[in-house]
Formats: C-alpha cells, structure tokens, sequence
C-alpha cells in the first residue's frame, strides 16, 4: 500500500534526504493571493465583513461573534460524562508537565552595584483557534490553554468556526472545554476571518468590544496558515502549521500491528497527513502493509486514510541500520517521531530533530494528542529542525532588565567609549561621559 524507497547500501547527505523524503506539497504562498483580500476587508469593515465570509465559508449567519455565557455553561451541563471526565485527565496532566516549564526572573551580578536581571512577562492578551473543519479538537483548546494559563496571560480569547447544525455556534464539545478550563470569551469565527478579527479587533454586533490580541497560537487549515503568516508582525504566531505528520523508526523487533495502527492513526487528520515508516526490516515493512490492507478497509475514516496513505508524503523508507535510520528521521524532521526499536530509549537519545518523541511500543502518538501531558501543538514540515511546539515559553517575553551604580558605570565607561568609537558611534561614548563631566580627571 505504501510506496517504499530503498535506501539501504547508501548515505545520501542531508541536502538529498531533505529533497527526496516523503512531504506533503503545501503551498501556503500560492493561499496567500486568496486569503490577502479577506485580511483586507476584516481590516477595513471588521465583524461585517467577517459575518460575510462566516456565511459564505461556513454557510451559517451567527447574530455576532462573542458566544453567551450561558452557552458554555449549557455546553458543559451537557457534555457526555466520559468525554468530561477524560477532558478532566487530560487537563491535570498537562497542567502537571507544563508547571514544570514556567521559567523564574534571574538577576546576574555583572560587578559590584552592576546587575543584569532577565524577567520573564506574560503577554498581556491571546488568540487561541480551535478548528472545525473534518474533526472536532476540544484537545486542541486543553493544549493551548494550559501554557497560556500557566505563563500568566493576562486574558484568552478563544475561537472556532461557528457550525451551522449547532445554530452558528462552535462544537458544544469546544464549548464545553473552555467552560471545564475557565476561558470565558469565545468568538465564533474560523479561518483566516478569525486571524484577522484577532489581530485587529472590532466592535461587535451589539456593541461589545472585540479587543485585538497579541499573539495567536494553534492549527488550521492553509488559508489560515496564510493568515498567520500575511499577518505576522502585527501579531505574534506560535508557527505556521500544515498537515499533520508521523514518523515511525522502527526494526525486527517492532510490532507490525502496532506500527500499522500508529500509522493510520495519523492519516485520518488529513488526505495530505503524512505517514513515514523508516525501517530497517524488509520483513516489517511487508508485515505493516498485510495489517494495513485489513485496517484501513475497516477504519471509519477510510476514504480519507487510503488518500493520505496513498500520497507522495506517505511511505516506507528502507535503511541498512539504525544509525541510518537515524540520519533520516533527523533530516525528516517530523512532528510526530516515534522509535520502536530493540533499546528504544538509547536511540530516542540520539535523535536530533523531532517536535516530540514517543519511545517504545507503549508510547504511540495518540497518547500525546490526548494525556500524555505534553503538547500536542507542535512544528510541522521539517519546521522541527529549527523550532519547539507549543509550551509556556512561546506566551512569556524575556526582558533584561539593567541596574548599574554610578561607581559601577564609571569603572566601565572607558571601554564603552571606547567600543562606541571603533563603531564611528561618537554619540553613544558621549552618552556615558556627559555623566561624569563635572569630575575631576
């Protein structure tokens, strides 16, 4: 079923991995023209024109955008017990792992009367985006909330695209998670109208002001990614996300019914979701395709898995070792890397470029999406040789804050003078002696 690629008996360098591995094509640029004159008229009529797009994208006319009060606490009164009590779970164990992640202010003594302290400040107000479109994340709400909370933020706006069968309302499941996690403004909007409401606020229907925010962080589909990256500069974004991806490095020892589930667990996000299996078993890889064959035919989602699967961003990529196969998934770069390998936390170590890392049989993918703790917000398309998922971090600006005497600059002065001239910078060195003008030489 997979297409497979044999690389055993070679080392490609890293140029020709990154050319020739599995990617889905995501061209946020060629959304770019599409999205532009949405921004543009979000930016200049505000919520009527997102109300125009919401009707014509979602094919529902909310009567404005804030969501009532009340229809979160219904949304939660409803919510089926288990789905509650999991949502629950999921909260405490992220709250747990991302507590441990709030950086603490640290003062440096530079000198005597010099210090150095950097603060780490929340940002004042963030956009959290939930999606709507071929599956429900209120998981998504629980992973981006939880950071922000835990940095401080000063206030959370949460939105998700309104749905026609709920009366233009999000998901009452969406609903119900930000009632369970205490965000009490939501807007009903998606896409890219979403993006841009967020980045320059408006004044909505019945009169409320709409506050622009800060930063907007969570998934989307490409024209949201547009947005993000049209509006980028105007607001802060935690990255631009595509498609969802797994990598799976894996040998004889690996379980093909594992490795099959965990693969299609993956391509039943997307047609363009990309599933990589990176092997060292010629005698795996025939195994997963058996198991895949019976599973995909019986998965609920199965037209859409059989396109992921059969894409140019799927496949299985053949390898002599493991230390190849380690030079592969660190040029993959994956969002989703999971290792099913004899010592699986010994090569877990040695893996360079992942956004998470799921080591052995008993750690799939689907636990982090879920309960894991960790966050499943993380970089997409190779984007994880570079940057972090979602975590405290990305809600918290570290600021230095610089505290010198007069004794501590004036034994210092001579050389930022003397720093500020080899620049042709006069001006700076005059900054530090127009202090000390009136003393004796």
């Amino acid at each position: 079923m997979l297409n497979r690629t044999d690389l055993r008996g070679q080392v490609p360098s890293v140029a020709e991995l990154r050319s020739t591995l599995p990617r889905a094509e995501y061209d946020v640029d060629a959304a770019l023209h599409h999205v532009r004159p949405v921004v543009e008229a979000v930016r200049d009529r505000g919520v009527e024109a997102v109300l125009e797009y919401t009707e014509m994208f979602d094919k529902v006319r909310p009567g404005g955008v804030r969501v009532a009060a009340s229809e979160l606490t219904s949304a939660l009164a409803n919510l089926d017990p288990a789905v509650r009590e999991a949502l629950e779970e999921s909260i405490a164990r992220a709250r747990k792992v991302h507590g441990d992640q709030r950086r603490q202010d640290v003062t440096t003594e530079v000198v005597d009367g010099g210090t150095v302290t950097e603060r780490w400040i929340p940002v004042e107000r963030v956009g959290l985006y939930a999606p709507g479109g071929l599956a429900v994340y209120p998981s998504t709400v629980v992973m981006n909330v939880v950071p922000a909370q835990i940095a401080g933020v000063g206030t959370l706006v949460l939105c998700s695209p309104p749905q026609a069968a709920f009366g233009g309302l999000p998901h009452p499941t969406i609903l119900a998670a930000a009632e369970l996690l205490g965000v009490d403004e939501v807007w009903a909007v998606g896409g890219a109208q979403a993006v841009a409401l967020l980045a320059y606020g408006d004044t909505d229907t019945d009169g409320a002001t709409l506050e622009p925010v800060d930063i907007v962080t969570g998934p989307g589909n490409i024209y949201l990614t547009a947005a993000k990256r049209l509006l980028r500069g105007i607001i802060g974004i935690d990255s631009e996300a595509g498609p969802t991806e797994i990598a799976i490095l894996a040998d004889e020892t690996a379980d093909p019914v594992h490795v099959a589930a965990d693969l299609i667990s993956q391509a039943e996000h997307d047609p363009l979701a990309a599933s990589v299996l990176v092997t060292t078993s010629e005698g795996l890889a025939d195994a997963v395709d058996k198991e895949l064959t019976g599973r995909v035919a019986a998965t609920k989602h199965s037209e859409r898995v059989t396109e992921a699967l059969g894409g140019k961003q799927s496949g299985i990529i053949l390898v002599s070792t493991v230390d190849d196969g380690i030079r592969v998934v660190d040029a993959y770069a994956a969002e989703h890397l999971e290792i099913q390998t004899a010592d699986a936390r010994s090569v877990a170590a040695r893996v360079r470029n992942a956004g998470a890392i799921f080591v052995g049989a008993y750690a799939p993918v689907s636990l982090g999406d879920y309960c894991a703790g960790s966050n499943h917000v993380l970089p997409t398309g190779g984007f994880a040789r570079h940057s972090s998922g979602l975590s405290v971090q990305s809600f918290l600006k570290g600021v230095h804050v610089v505290d010198y005497s007069q004794d501590a600059l004036r034994e210092i002065a001579g050389r930022v003078v003397a720093l500020a001239n080899a620049e042709d910078l006069p001006a700076h060195g005059e900054a530090i002696t127009a202090r000390f003008e009136g003393e004796r030489a």
